[in-house]
């Protein structure tokens, strides 16, 4: 058996993975076989990374992923130990695996950083909702699922498409039926705000933002060549006047945004900074992609920026954050029918469409009402979980909103973002940095947390107690060890 730090060393030999999960698993296949034992402390991370001849962030990524598998232990200004078998369980586990609870901490990791809704405890509806998935089913025709989708999805999803948009846009379903009207179907907001920015951009064109904006535009933008020009915000959203700044610095081609229930901030847009938006978008002739993810959980939300500029908004509401994370379904609404055909188009030359099986589901829950449930039910656990951070939270910390279920978590001066995000994974807990976010100046001393992550209420008010606890702590108290 080996012991020594100095000298373990993982065997990535006839691994066909990526390497920090052939990592990890070298070390469940070590600890399994004893050449790693109980406590043992393995090499730095740089000085593994070094011998390796592999970069800081691979071997980062493989020690926290065999941290969430129950193999390791990190101890502040200590060292990664592997953990001991009677703590450990299964010490050869592989994702998925049960993790005791060790006293005082929670038995698995939260992962708070994925932005997903709350699970509904309502039985009545999930029976609702599987029905409506095999209801769905007999009404696929297998010859759709043997063949490539239509562009744009089918004439019926196209109907349901316009059915769930018109609930912010009134009017829409009217346009739709035939094929020829503004909406396409789009598997995901992911998949529609790629084809939009092939579309609408070519490598080396600048494209606005918010000064913190969602981190998969950023990964698409990146990969497309384009530079990202961050816009200022304040407490409502995008500061309009800065957003003119911008444009006149940067000459972008399109401004992206989410005004409602922003991520990761929750700002939401007031209805006279998105017209006087629309107006300046117009003014300097720039293209808007407006990203309205969650502008159906607020029942109270101001009209989107499409209502004031619908020649120049290309409109994206998904079915992902307020409907089902796992139905990858997203509908936007083009200015006009030749603009839908080109999305369609850009659409087929990237992810070819939609599933017909995906798109059909949709279709029937929008149709017999389970995707309005699902909404209600949301954003009622929403405000349920909104209401319990604010008993348990400093409203000095916060920045959120009652129908969000996720909040923007602001720091005191002694901590510093990594931090307090490394402290709270050592208690089980992954939360996002706000580098993530950023595409402007110095990323503020914040973090975004999911409280639809949790899988219920008491496990929500156990993390957020113990956000609330480190709150209250010094750094340097927070991570001693006794």
């Amino acid at each position: 058996m080996q012991s020594d730090d100095a000298v373990w060393q993982p065997d990535l030999s006839n691994r066909n993975k990526p390497v920090y999960l052939a990592i990890a698993d070298a070390i469940a296949d070590d600890i399994h076989s004893g050449r790693l034992t109980d406590g043992q402390r393995l090499p730095p991370q740089r000085t593994l990374a070094d011998r390796l001849g592999l970069d800081l962030t691979t071997v980062s990524r493989a020690y926290t992923e065999a941290r969430q598998r129950g193999l390791l232990d990190a101890r502040v200004g200590q060292g990664t130990f592997v953990r001991s078998r009677d703590r450990a369980g299964n010490a050869g586990g592989r994702p998925g695996d049960d993790v005791p609870a060790r006293a005082g901490r929670p038995a698995t990791l939260v992962d708070m950083t994925m932005n997903q809704p709350p699970l509904p405890n309502d039985p009545d509806l999930m029976s609702r909702a599987r029905q409506g998935l095999v209801d769905a089913m007999m009404r696929v025709d297998p010859l759709t699922v043997l063949r490539y989708p239509e562009i744009g999805s089918g004439d019926e999803d196209l109907t349901a498409g316009a059915l769930w948009l018109a609930r912010r846009l009134p009017g829409l379903e009217a346009e739709a039926g035939d094929g020829s009207g503004r909406v396409i179907t789009c598997p995901g907001t992911q998949s529609a705000l790629l084809a939009l920015l092939c579309m609408l951009t070519e490598p080396g064109d600048a494209v606005c933002t918010e000064a913190l904006t969602y981190p998969g535009f950023r990964a698409i933008a990146r990969q497309l060549g384009l530079r990202v020009a961050g816009v200022a915000m304040d407490a409502q959203g995008l500061d309009p006047d800065a957003l003119r700044a911008a444009i006149d610095a940067h000459a972008p081609k399109v401004l992206y945004c989410t005004p409602t229930l922003h991520n990761p901030t929750t700002a939401t847009l007031p209805a006279e900074r998105r017209r006087a938006i629309a107006d300046i978008a117009r003014d300097r002739g720039i293209a808007i992609i407006e990203d309205d993810i969650y502008g159906v959980l607020p029942p109270d939300a101001p009209p989107p920026i499409a209502a004031f500029a619908p020649d120049l908004t290309f409109y994206v509401s998904g079915l992902a954050k307020c409907v089902a994370p796992g139905l990858r379904v997203a509908y936007v609404a083009a200015p006009d029918g030749r603009q839908a055909m080109r999305v369609a188009a850009a659409q087929r030359a990237t992810v070819l469409g939609t599933s017909p099986v995906a798109a059909k589901v949709a279709a029937r829950w929008i149709e017999d009402g389970t995707a309005d449930a699902l909404v209600t039910a949301i954003r009622s656990e929403a405000i349920a979980r909104q209401r319990m951070a604010g008993e348990v939270l400093p409203a000095s910390a916060m920045a959120t909103h009652p129908n969000s279920f996720h909040l923007w978590l602001k720091l005191p001066p002694d901590w510093t973002r990594g931090e307090f995000a490394t402290h709270l994974r050592a208690h089980g807990i992954a939360a996002v940095v706000s580098d993530t976010f950023a595409t402007a100046g110095t990323p503020p001393e914040a973090l975004r947390l999911c409280l639809g992550a949790p899988v219920t209420r008491a496990d929500c008010r156990r993390v957020l107690d113990t956000v609330a606890t480190a709150l209250d702590q010094s750094p340097t108290l927070a991570g001693m060890v006794i």
